[in-house]
């Protein structure tokens, strides 16, 4: 049995409480054994593994629940010739850039696979532990939906063996098209109940698939223990569609009115806001050039109604959890999100539980991972910089300068 003991710093344990001073962190192989005061514990003989965390912040593994671990940006000369399995390779850089950012749980919103999970989980590639919804389902012409005017389809998610084509249309079709994801290793449906700013062919308040519809891909997840469904939505009535159906989380929530903010705390809903993202596609634009004339015109539109609804939704006690998009903006960059959630009225410390004990139970994974407790595994970081004072100082990876993923250490600034 290894012991490893972390000492020397301020715990922020997850869960919302005062920061305690002098803390710990005691793990044993890849669970925590014991978390206060240092001097309240006591490791096991002399076999421990000691790391100083030098007067720095003691805090659980951070989670990212909405990403694209196989994209980065949307430039549309570079899908037309790079080849379909450069993504892969492409991967593991976006997988190493987000755990050393601190996050060492994801939640991949489409695009990730059964193979890159099982890498992951195996060793093969250093990254967050992913959750994966494999593709998004959209009807045809929908957000998910690549054609373009000239006929060519730019699909972000191609279908391939592992992949399965994610538009359907009816009932019937879409009943069979969420087994075929479920067989192909989804552990969350994603679904698109709305346009979006990045499809080409409609808009973000544009409303898809019908509340029947989207029932029975709640119902068809119930089937499999409790699959739940995420849903890119971002105009009113397509979130309302969602929250009725039984959906369990609402993506970007752009345009919030006060009937979809009581849906949502009726049925227990969870709003994922990804605020960083269609700042993302505008800063993009301005320096790259490489952002589609349509995806701009449209964040240029959502922006601002965007902030008010998240501030809304926050101010009336719905229940948020920290998504950021990335894949629209470079992996790694994802903590710049905190800020935005608290220029919308967050306090630093309800931040910090959105992003952990919060995105935990959005995941559905609360009972192993969001606060450092006995009995939950071992992922643990330590920040230089306090983001109780300075939540912002955590957009700066370097300030991550320890992270540990289930009992084992995969980044030490200070080793």
């Amino acid at each position: 049995m290894a012991y490893l003991l972390i000492q020397n710093g301020t715990v922020i344990d997850g869960n919302g409480g005062a920061p305690l001073r002098d803390g710990a962190v005691l793990i044993q192989d890849n669970m925590i054994r014991a978390v206060g005061r240092r001097a309240e514990i006591q490791p096991p003989g002399d076999a421990v593994t000691v790391i100083d965390a030098a007067g720095g912040m003691i805090m659980p593994g951070l989670i990212d629940t909405h990403v694209h671990l196989m994209i980065e940006g949307v430039n549309i000369p570079n899908l037309l010739t790079t080849p379909f399995s450069m993504k892969f390779y492409k991967a593991i850089a976006h997988m190493r850039r987000t755990i050393d950012a601190g996050i060492t749980t994801v939640r991949d919103a489409g695009g990730a696979d059964l193979g890159v999970k099982m890498a992951q989980l195996e060793g093969l590639i250093v990254g967050p532990r992913v959750q994966i919804s494999v593709t998004a389902l959209s009807i045809t012409g929908g957000h998910g939906d690549g054609w373009m005017p000239s006929g060519m389809s730019l699909d972000l998610f191609p279908p391939y063996p592992g992949m399965p084509a994610n538009t359907c249309d009816g009932v019937e079709e879409i009943r069979r098209k969420v087994r075929e994801v479920l067989r192909a290793g989804a552990e969350v449906i994603k679904v698109c109940s709305t346009g979006g700013v990045l499809s080409p062919t409609d808009h973000p308040e544009f409303t898809q698939f019908t509340e029947e519809e989207l029932r029975v891909m709640v119902q068809e997840g119930a089937h499999r223990r409790g699959v739940k469904v995420m849903a890119h939505a971002q105009g009113v009535e397509g979130i309302k569609n969602a929250i009725r159906a039984g959906i369990h989380s609402i993506e970007h929530g752009i345009y919030l009115d006060d009937e979809a903010i009581d849906l949502m705390l009726s049925h227990g809903t969870y709003l994922v806001p990804t605020l960083l993202a269609p700042l993302a596609v505008l800063e993009q634009a301005e320096q790259n050039g490489n952002m589609p004339e349509y995806g701009v015109r449209k964040a240029r539109e959502t922006i601002e109604a965007h902030s008010e609804s998240i501030a809304r939704a926050h101010q009336a006690g719905v229940p948020i959890a920290m998504g950021t998009d990335a894949g629209v903006m470079p992996h790694g960059t994802n903590l710049r999100e905190l800020g935005l959630m608290c220029n919308i009225g967050m306090s630093p410390m309800e931040v910090v539980v959105a992003t952990t004990k919060i995105a935990a139970q959005c995941l559905g994974w609360h009972d192993r991972l969001g606060t450092l407790e006995p009995g939950k595994l071992a992922d643990v970081i330590v920040t230089a910089t306090d983001p109780l004072a300075d939540i912002r100082s955590l957009e700066q990876p370097d300030n991550v300068v320890l992270v540990i993923q289930d009992g084992k250490v995969v980044k030490n600034l200070r080793a």
